[in-house]
């Protein structure tokens, strides 16, 4: 069995035990050079933390082992396909490849999918069902981007 295969029934596993806890039928499984660094499954029920989905709680758990919020070099094995957030997450951590076992299409009739979200996204800020709004508030004065820069350039090593 390919590495991708056998990654992607350690996750799909990870799913069905999750099921048989109470939770959601999502697992996900984190590797690097060809070795598994963490595992995750949907914890929403469990936490009532709607951003405790398996690859978050498994990029978390990554993040933590390395001690760094990057993850580049890492593959993501996931139950289902990443919604939005999770997807974004990955970008933002340098995960630059995902492989998934069950897509937004198997998963629609269970109410699984997150095709709607995904659309909802691809829309124009002014489109989208969330109000948006872009209210430049500087108090005090001082630029927060800036302070942040010049806390992190005198920072210890």
């Amino acid at each position: 069995m390919a590495d991708a295969e056998r990654f992607l029934c350690e996750a799909v596993e990870l799913a069905r035990e999750n099921v048989r806890k109470g939770g959601r039928p999502f697992g996900a499984v984190l590797v690097k050079d060809g070795a598994v660094i963490a595992t995750g499954v949907n914890e929403i029920i469990a936490t009532h933390d709607p951003t405790a989905h398996a690859e978050l709680q498994a990029i978390r758990a990554a993040s933590r082992l390395l001690g760094s919020p990057r993850l580049d070099g890492c593959v993501v094995y996931a139950s289902g396909q990443p919604c939005p957030m999770c997807l974004a997450a990955m970008h933002l951590t340098g995960i630059r490849e995902v492989t998934f076992a069950y897509s937004n299409e198997d998963g629609e009739p269970y109410g699984l999918s997150t095709a709607a979200v995904y659309a909802e996204l691809g829309k124009p800020p002014s489109q989208q069902s969330v109000k948006i709004a872009y209210l430049p508030v500087r108090p005090g004065g001082d630029d927060l981007y800036a302070m942040w820069r010049d806390a992190a350039s005198v920072a210890p090593s």
